[in-house]
Formats: structure tokens, C-alpha cells, sequence
């Protein structure tokens, strides 16, 4: 967001890939935002108790450089945050790739920000006919993911345009 610090860009250490030394073809940050907001299906993987990885596809909002997303405090992948909070999301969309890495967690909304959450979730309106209900966070069920590490780059560009950015 205009105004807020954004992410430091370096380079991803990938041996042996062709990873250039130099700044020259980073990404800005504002490419990986706009892919983070527009997609549709995100891939979250979070850990099971006995360290089994877990994906499943879900719908989410990026709003202020925070994943919002949904999920009853049953579901597998609530359990599993609730004893490893580490997750990893990914988009689905085309050569683009788009992971972010950190800590998730339940989140008590207020106005404002069940306002900000609604209107990144607008895009599934049109896609799908699907409206939020802000009832449902209260009870628990909406998630942040506060990122530590991205890692962006479009396949048709790799290695060139390998770019990681810090929080």
C-alpha cells in the first residue's frame, strides 16, 4: 500500500539454478500484490500434528500485505495451526508463481477491518456468486496470515526474474 514500507527484494538462494548475482530483474513488490489480489484459489499447506504436510485450495483476500481467509476452527487445517501456526500460500495462476511464508493465526475482526476483508473477498461475487458473512469471522473463523518471506517469479522469465522479499 501507498505509504506503508514495503518488502526488502533480494535474491532466492537456489544453488546450481542460474540465479543472477545482481538486482538488475527483480520483481517489484507490486507485481507479486497485484497476483495476490486478483487470484481466486490459493494453495495453503499447513503441518499435521505428526508432521505430515497438509494442501487444500481455498479462497482468500490480500488486503494491506496480510492473506485473510476462511475455515471453521474444525477443519484439518485450523487443528493444524492451532498446534503449528507455520504456513505456507501459494496462487493458482498460470506461469506466475507467487508463496508466501508465515504465521497464521484466528483473528478478532472489528468494523474496519471486516469492511477491508469483505471488499478483497468482493472478487468471488462475480466468479462465483459468493458473499462473505462477517458473522461467520466471529465465531472464529477467519484466519491472517502475517507474511515472513515471498518468493516470486514467472516461469517464462526464471531464473532471470527470481525474486524473494522480506517483511
Amino acid at each position: 500500500m501507498e505509504g506503508e514500507p514495503q518488502p526488502r527484494a533480494s535474491r532466492p538462494h537456489i544453488p546450481d539454478y542460474g540465479i543472477p548475482d545482481t538486482p538488475e530483474g527483480l520483481l517489484p513488490w507490486s507485481w507479486a500484490r497485484e497476483r495476490l489480489e486478483q487470484a481466486l484459489t490459493y494453495w495453503i499447506a499447513t503441518v499435521r500434528p505428526e508432521g505430515r504436510p497438509h494442501v487444500m485450495p481455498s479462497w482468500g483476500a490480500w488486503v494491506g500485505d496480510r492473506f485473510y481467509f476462511e475455515g471453521g476452527p474444525r477443519t484439518r487445517r485450523a487443528r493444524n495451526i492451532a498446534q503449528n501456526p507455520e504456513v505456507v500460500v501459494h496462487i493458482e495462476r498460470g506461469d506466475d508463481a507467487v508463496i508466501i511464508e508465515g504465521i497464521a493465526a484466528t483473528l478478532d475482526t472489528d468494523e474496519d477491518l471486516e469492511i477491508r476483508v469483505m471488499e478483497g473477498f468482493a472478487k468471488y461475487r462475480a466468479s462465483h456468486d459468493y458473499e462473505v458473512d462477517p458473522q461467520n469471522w466471529r465465531k472464529g473463523g477467519l484466519w491472517v496470515l502475517n507474511p515472513r518471506v515471498a518468493f516470486g517469479w514467472n516461469v517464462g522469465n526464471y531464473p532471470a526474474d527470481a525474486t524473494r522479499w522480506h517483511f
